[in-house]
């Protein structure tokens, strides 16, 4: 079945093609020509298409960057696509890509004090760190949704209301899998902290897990979410690419505080540079995935097909993403782990930038 958004790719395409070639101005910073082109209507996300179409930010000298992000999750593809196919490059920023393996406060920690830029992670891991009040603001959404809760076919479990009284496998207790879809049981009528049992085990052992009936469903990520459903026959009970949430962000960049004070240009072209390379794999899935494809244990053409059933043209900014992560606070609050007493909207107008407006 073809991506629903391949029908507006051309259009995507067209609107890239059509963006003004950049000119010096004084002071040393390029600009593109005032004459703009009209973005055409339906486009998947007018903000992505905006941040592409807009006066791009090319620094007047090389501004070295180091930027966190995942390497084992496919849905940051447009990270290693940023630096491949030149996007950062053309911003004029020289990014180190770090692959961070600590915990989230750990990483926030680290962008906050210098020692990293910028990170690209998931929204549901980073806001209830970001409460604690680490200088780090969230200045883009970077895509839609990559997260799947599966069971085994024939196991009378066929919808969220029959996990009640079951044992869900998580690979972390803070992961976002774990925050979203107790959001889902939530509001499914389950209380997520009594009435299900959640049981830790490490992302390849969850399959394994699931078959010997130690639990009855395993939530994950893409590739390795994806990979298990296709090689065992399993049944996605849910996933945050449908319903409400298909047009909701799932990971963002979050840019150090005082880089945003002191060098606002400098996260204006990493926010560009980003969205653009966003833009490029909405248009160009397969060749994302041949540019992925080192850092996973998957073919190319799996990774195409994960990429195709993603939404990576979802990519608020400004209102739009302090609107969702506002939601997101919201519904934190009602599975305990955002502070009963945290404003939703005041934390979500806390922890954003419009970098863009």
């Amino acid at each position: 079945m073809p991506h629903r958004h391949s029908g507006r790719r051309a259009l995507l395409r067209a609107a890239l093609a059509a963006a003004a070639v950049p000119m010096v101005v004084p002071g040393g910073r390029v600009l593109a020509s005032s004459r703009y082109p009209v973005l055409p209507s339906g486009l998947p996300n007018p903000d992505i298409c905006r941040a592409a179409v807009t006066a791009p930010v090319v620094l007047p000298q090389p501004r070295s960057l180091k930027l966190t992000w995942n390497a084992n999750a496919i849905c940051t593809v447009g990270v290693p696509v940023a630096r491949e196919k030149g996007f950062f490059t053309r911003h004029n920023l020289d990014v180190e890509m770090v692959n961070f393996g600590g915990s989230t406060d750990q990483l926030l920690e680290a962008i906050a004090t210098g020692k990293a830029d910028a990170g690209v992670g998931m929204a549901l891991r980073w806001l209830k760190p970001l409460e604690s009040g680490f200088d780090v603001k969230i200045a883009s959404g970077i895509h839609g949704g990559c997260l799947r809760l599966f069971t085994r076919p024939g196991n009378g479990i066929a919808r969220l209301a029959d996990l009640r009284g079951k044992t869900i496998g998580v690979s972390d207790l803070t992961a976002p899998d774990r925050n979203f879809f107790a959001i889902l049981l939530q509001q499914a009528g389950i209380d997520p902290a009594r009435e299900v049992e959640w049981r830790v085990f490490s992302a390849d052992i969850l399959p394994v897990a699931l078959q010997k009936n130690e639990i009855q469903a395993f939530s994950l990520g893409d590739p390795l979410g994806w990979l298990a459903r296709e090689r065992d026959g399993l049944v996605e009970l849910a996933t945050n690419l449908s319903g409400a949430y298909q047009n909701r962000v799932c990971c963002i960049l979050g840019v150090r505080g005082s880089l945003i004070r002191q060098e606002r240009e400098t996260a204006v072209a990493l926010v560009q540079a980003l969205l653009d390379a966003q833009a490029w794999v909405v248009a160009n899935p397969d060749a994302a995935a041949a540019v992925f494809a080192p850092y996973a244990k998957a073919r190319p053409e799996q990774l195409a097909a994960m990429l195709r059933s993603q939404t990576h043209a979802h990519a608020p900014l400004n209102a739009d993403l302090r609107h969702e992560i506002a939601l997101y606070a919201s519904e934190l609050k009602q599975v305990a782990v955002i502070k009963p007493g945290t404003d939703p909207a005041r934390f979500a107008e806390r922890v954003t930038v419009d970098l863009l407006s």
